[in-house]
């Protein structure tokens, strides 16, 4: 009639250290050749490499890779899916505190989070090993948790029943 509550199995530091690496490679596959790329154009085009429009190209791509890196995460985490690729391969979610999905705004937040967490010289990943829901500060601003496993279907009890039935506990018979 019951069905307790099990408290979600949070997603460790080793667990997202090896999401984040398989992002990493994924993201490495896409930008890496597409830098060689321009890398080529822009030495056979024979301009001077600090000239005007070099500059340009060249923050140019440093902007798409931000915001490309952005969309990917952010996407992803907001999606029915609730995390990356490589969160999905290991059975990782992303989830808000209630274990719901989070929003794309959540998972913006949650993504530039990781800016802070990293400028602090990584304390804000390392967080995550020493915290009791093993949240990152990126994770605790954003209200978020990370879980292995499918998703936890809470259904809360029904409150007791606390009428009256009579001095022995049965109705008439």
């Amino acid at each position: 009639m019951f069905q307790p509550y099990t408290a979600p199995a949070y997603a460790g530091f080793w667990f997202r250290v090896l999401a984040w690496f398989i992002d990493t490679l994924i993201s490495c596959a896409v930008f890496f050749p597409l830098g060689i790329a321009i890398g080529l154009i822009m030495m056979a085009s024979g301009s001077d490499p600090n000239s005007g429009d070099m500059i340009l190209v060249r923050l140019s791509t440093n902007g798409l890779s931000i915001v490309a890196g952005w969309l990917y995460y952010s996407l992803c985490e907001s999606s029915s899916w609730q995390g990356t690729v490589g969160k999905k391969v290991l059975g990782l979610r992303v989830t808000d505190l209630d274990g719901q999905r989070i929003s794309f705004a959540n998972a913006t937040g949650r993504h530039f989070g990781k800016i802070l967490s990293g400028l602090i010289l990584g304390i804000g990943f390392i967080m995550v090993a020493f915290t009791e829901r093993k949240q990152g500060l990126h994770d605790i601003m954003a209200s978020t948790l990370v879980v292995r496993g499918g998703e936890i279907q809470y259904q809360p009890p029904p409150p007791p029943d606390f009428g009256y039935q009579g001095m022995f506990g049965g109705g008439a018979s």
